[in-house]
């Protein structure tokens, strides 16, 4: 029932979300491996952005790759939160009943991991599909997916099995590190909010405050390993399967902080924050709020 729930609370987060991802996303790939001033700027800031897509690609074009991005909260998050409330729920995250920093990191990170592991598949789907645009608004590379399915076969056929987790390479250390940061300060920042009894011990304020103050820690951490995820799932690859602008993590990551700069690594950070922040704050107030209920059910 964790795993049920966990996934729920996330998908319920994705259908307000995806358009801030599909704006993300493209504002990541914009002037990939280019040096600042050297290419066309489409997107000029997260609102700007929101009203080409929408003006250029229709309504329709902002809630891009949403079937798999349902698939991939359901999965990843699912086995990631539910993963965390089981080990949360054991007292593997306590220490002498408070909760321990280095303890719900290392939970964190490690649900994470295998979470990243599952969604990965659909979360390079999602990348392309929201990636693909009309000609005059494109960056990136464009993929011809028809849809999730016609994506997922078309891999498949080209690159075996094994293409279907190409870019997991970036994907474990995004996950691990913004679980990690999540989880951690959520937990943490939920067991102050109560110290402080600033609000009653059940009220559903608990969860959205410690929410708000994990998604300003979980995009600081987690936008350079976003950026490099993005750009190493959207990539070009030859008949092999291999990648024809980055080896792999290490060196998108170095490239792109020696071409673009260290904002390079930043880039759509106020996208990331609008897209990420409202995520981790509804997935976990969803989380908090559907086991609380959950539990008060059993206990009838």
């Amino acid at each position: 029932m964790d795993f049920m729930l966990s996934g729920a609370a996330a998908c319920g987060a994705c259908l307000f979300t995806n358009p801030l991802e599909v704006v993300k996303t493209r504002m990541q790939l914009q002037g990939e491996l280019k040096t600042r001033g050297s290419y066309q700027v489409y997107y000029r800031n997260v609102f700007h952005a929101f009203y080409t897509i929408g003006k250029v690609d229709g309504l329709a074009g902002l809630q891009k790759g949403l079937a798999p991005g349902l698939v991939y909260q359901f999965l990843m998050n699912g086995v990631r939160l539910g993963s965390f409330a089981i080990i949360e729920s054991s007292g593997h995250i306590h220490t002498e009943g408070r909760v321990s920093a280095v303890k719900t990191t290392l939970a964190g990170a490690v649900a994470g991991v295998v979470g990243a592991v599952m969604g990965s598949p659909v979360y390079l789907v999602k990348t392309h599909l929201q990636s693909q645009s009309t000609s005059s608004i494109a960056v990136g590379h464009q993929h011809k997916h028809q849809g999730m399915i016609h994506a997922l076969a078309a891999i498949y056929r080209q690159h075996g099995i094994l293409g279907l987790w190409r870019g997991s390479s970036a994907a474990i250390p995004r996950v691990s590190v913004g679980s990690a940061a999540q989880l951690s300060t959520f937990s943490s920042a939920k067991e102050l909010v109560l110290d402080l009894q600033v609000f009653p011990k059940d009220s559903w304020f608990v969860a959205l405050t410690a929410g708000m103050i994990s998604s300003v820690v979980v995009v600081i951490a987690m936008t350079p390993f976003d950026v490099v995820s993005t750009r190493l799932y959207n990539q070009p690859v030859d008949h092999l399967g291999k990648g024809q602008l980055y080896k792999g993590f290490t060196d998108c990551f170095s490239r792109t902080l020696k071409k673009e700069g260290l904002m390079g690594l930043y880039k759509g950070l106020g996208a990331s924050y609008f897209r990420i922040g409202p995520h981790t704050i509804l997935s976990l107030f969803f989380w908090d709020e559907l086991r609380k209920m959950y539990q008060r059910q059993q206990l009838r």
